[in-house]
C-alpha cells in the first residue's frame, strides 16, 4: 500500500531537517539478497601518500558539464551539507563512519574533504500541480563527497566503513541539525567495483512512525582519496527500493582522481 502524502510530506521535512536527507543507506528485501561489499582491489601500498589539500579536492569535484548539462547540473554543497564532522553524530562511534559518508563527510581521520550536489534535469520546467506537490521531487540527488588521507589513512577509512556496515546491521541512531534518527537495519549491497576498493551499503530509515525508506550509498577509494555516492529520491520513499546510485556520475567522479 502506497503511503499517504501527508507521510510523504512528513518524510521530506524529517530529511530536510538532516540537511536534505545527508543521511544515506538502509535496507531494502532486494538489498538482503546480495552479499557482496564489491570488490576489494586493494593491496597497494600508500604508506608515503601525502593528502590532498581542500582546494585542490574542490578543483577534483565533478563540474557543471563534466557529466552533460541538459542530463545533469552540479552546484556547491555548501548550503546543503554539513561542514564538519561535528554536525553529524552518533552514540555508536562504529556507526559514525556511515553516517559521514552519506553526508558526503570524511569517513576517516583527516579533515582535507569538499564536496558538491549533482541533480538529475527534471524532465519538465511546468509548475507541479500543488496537489501533486510531492512528484515534483521525483528526481534523483547525488551527494558527492572527496576526502583525501596522509600515509595509509585511506585504507583505514574504508575499513572503518566495511565494520561499520558489520556492526551496525542491527540499526543505530544519529543526530543531526539537532534531530535524532533512527537506522533501523543497515545491509551490503553491490558495489560498482570502480577504484582500489569499493564498499556500498542501503540504510533503512524510520520515517517517525511512516515506515521505514531505503537510502543507498556507496564509498570508493583511489589511492589515498576517498570519494563518497549517496543518492536520494524524495518521490521514491514510498518504494522498498533505494534510488540507485547513477553509475556514470561514480565512473565520471573517479575518472578525475588520480
Amino acid at each position: 500500500m502506497k503511503r499517504s502524502s501527508g507521510a510523504r510530506m512528513g518524510a521530506t521535512v524529517a530529511l530536510s531537517a538532516i540537511t536534505l536527507a545527508l543521511i544515506t543507506g538502509c535496507s531494502s528485501e532486494e538489498s538482503d539478497d546480495s552479499k557482496s561489499t564489491g570488490k576489494d582491489k586493494s593491496a597497494s601500498p600508500t604508506q608515503a601518500a601525502k593528502a590532498l589539500s581542500a582546494a585542490e579536492l574542490e578543483k577534483l569535484l565533478l563540474a557543471q558539464g563534466d557529466l552533460g548539462a541538459k542530463k545533469y547540473k552540479v552546484e556547491d554543497g555548501d548550503d546543503t551539507l554539513p561542514k564538519s564532522k561535528t554536525g553529524v553524530t552518533s552514540e555508536q562511534a562504529e556507526c559514525e563512519p556511515l553516517v559521514w559518508a552519506m553526508a558526503a563527510l570524511p569517513p576517516g581521520e583527516t579533515d582535507a574533504h569538499a564536496s558538491n550536489t549533482v541533480s538529475e534535469a527534471p524532465a519538465s520546467t511546468a509548475a507541479a500541480d500543488p496537489e501533486d506537490f510531492a512528484d515534483a521531487f521525483d528526481i534523483n540527488v547525488t551527494f558527492v563527497g572527496l576526502s583525501s588521507y596522509e600515509g595509509d589513512g585511506a585504507e583505514k577509512a574504508m575499513k572503518a566503513v566495511s565494520d561499520g556496515v558489520s556492526a551496525c546491521a542491527g540499526g543505530y541512531t544519529f543526530t543531526g541539525e539537532g534531530e535524532t534518527t533512527k537506522v533501523t537495519k543497515v545491509s551490503t549491497a553491490k558495489a560498482s567495483g570502480q577504484g582500489d576498493e569499493s564498499v556500498a551499503f542501503v540504510q533503512a530509515v524510520d520515517m517517525d512512525g511512516a515506515g521505514p525508506a531505503n537510502f543507498s550509498t556507496e564509498v570508493v577509494r583511489k589511492g589515498n582519496t576517498i570519494a563518497s555516492f549517496y543518492t536520494l529520491n524524495l518521490a521514491a520513499l514510498d518504494s522498498s527500493k533505494a534510488a540507485e546510485i547513477p553509475a556514470e556520475i561514480v565512473t565520471a567522479q573517479l575518472g578525475k582522481l588520480k
